[in-house]
């Protein structure tokens, strides 16, 4: 009987030690600052790909919603993808490129840290044929929300 229960405390340490590793690799990928600021990306675009403007212009960085008010954010983006292209819809692939450890919109911008580049690239299919956009994107933490420069 001895032999047995030694047995039992022996898988529940190795269960125990494989869901810390699973636990710790969880973290690292999806929970790491870069996961974060790719899955901020993957929302903005799942939001403009199905024509939510107000909702992917709420994911932008303030500096970037000083540039365009809401309202004329949606109308340009409505008008040229919609209007000017014909497309309903869109196919988005993101890469990341790596992280800066300051950047500046503008020189006469504020110095942001950590800031995270990616490259996206849409795909159109529309009434003049197929075409892709190739966008860098830059995102950063602002006060743990994670917003598009």
């Amino acid at each position: 009987m001895r032999k047995r229960s030694n047995v039992n405390y022996i898988f529940i340490a190795v269960f125990a030690i494989v869901v810390g590793i699973v636990i710790f690799v969880f973290q690292l990928t999806w929970i790491s600052p870069s996961q974060q600021a790719k899955n901020v990306v993957n929302e903005f675009y799942g939001y403009e790909q199905e024509a939510a403007f107000t909702a992917s212009w709420e994911l932008l960085h303030p500096l970037m919603q000083e540039r365009w008010s809401k309202t004329a954010y949606i109308t340009d983006r409505a008008h040229v993808f919609m209007g000017h292209f014909g497309v309903e819809t869109f196919e988005f692939a993101i890469e990341e490129v790596g992280e800066i450890e300051t950047w500046k919109m503008a020189e006469d911008s504020p110095s942001l840290k950590e800031v995270y580049l990616f490259n996206v690239t849409q795909s159109y299919h529309g009434k003049y044929g197929k075409f892709h956009f190739s966008q860098v994107v830059y995102v950063v933490n602002t006060k743990d929300t994670w917003k598009i420069l």
